[in-house]
């Protein structure tokens, strides 16, 4: 027997979370095939190769490390829901480009700090204890049961630039690693004298307090403008 289409048989894409903004959401203008983040200041607060003094220890949740002062490092707080929403919803590819003259640690940090799922919609962001105080929201993203927290690292997809020099050779080395055109890219970068790189095509957004989801937003908002997607 034939199986009759129905409204409710028919297949529709399935939302996205609730977590991701509207603009990201379909239907909506295309978006960047390619994502690259600057490290220092963009995902994470501090320069890796100034402020920290190795080696790194991880927290037991891997949310953050500390070196042997006892200073934490950890990302700015959106990084993490950022990151993990791109390959994972969005399907879109992630890189970082940093000329940054500590790579190895800026690698150590990676691996050692870890993404966890953004909270369900079903779930808040955070949780309220007993004394009235309010959990963090690495906490309350435990509630997702089917996904496990990642390495940072296991989220860069299409490669880790980091080392010093232009970021002009970060780019064509990563265009030549992935073989995506320079207008499918955007990147985003706390220092305005990497938009040279916008000489080979692709798109820079100027962060200037960190990762959010606003910028993240804009920065596509402007990728768009430029493809004529407006």
């Amino acid at each position: 027997m034939i199986k009759k289409f129905t409204k409710s048989s028919s297949a529709t894409p399935a939302p996205l979370p609730s977590y991701i903004p509207p603009s990201l959401n379909p239907p909506t203008p295309p978006l960047p095939r390619l994502i690259v983040f600057d490290l220092d200041y963009t995902l994470w607060p501090f320069w890796v190769d100034t402020h920290p003094m190795p080696p790194f220890r991880a927290a037991s949740d891997h949310t953050s490390a500390s070196d042997k002062t006892g200073e934490t490092y950890e990302f700015y707080p959106d990084s993490g829901p950022i990151l993990y929403s791109l390959g994972g919803h969005l399907s879109i590819k992630v890189a970082a480009a940093s000329r940054t003259h500590a790579p190895e640690l800026a690698r150590d940090l990676l691996k050692m700090l870890w993404v966890y799922p953004p909270p369900l919609p079903s779930t808040s962001s955070a949780s309220t204890g007993e004394d009235g105080s309010t959990g963090s929201a690495q906490q309350s993203y435990s509630s997702s049961k089917k996904e496990k927290p990642r390495k940072a690292m296991d989220f860069f997809d299409a490669g880790l630039e980091i080392y010093p020099g232009s970021k002009i050779r970060h780019f064509e080395t990563l265009h030549r690693k992935t073989g995506i055109a320079y207008d499918e890219m955007l990147f985003f970068d706390d220092e305005s004298r990497n938009r040279d790189v916008e000489s080979l095509g692709v798109t820079m957004w100027l962060v200037r307090d960190g990762m959010t989801w606003s910028e993240l937003e804009d920065g596509v908002k402007e990728w768009r403008r430029r493809k004529g997607h407006v």
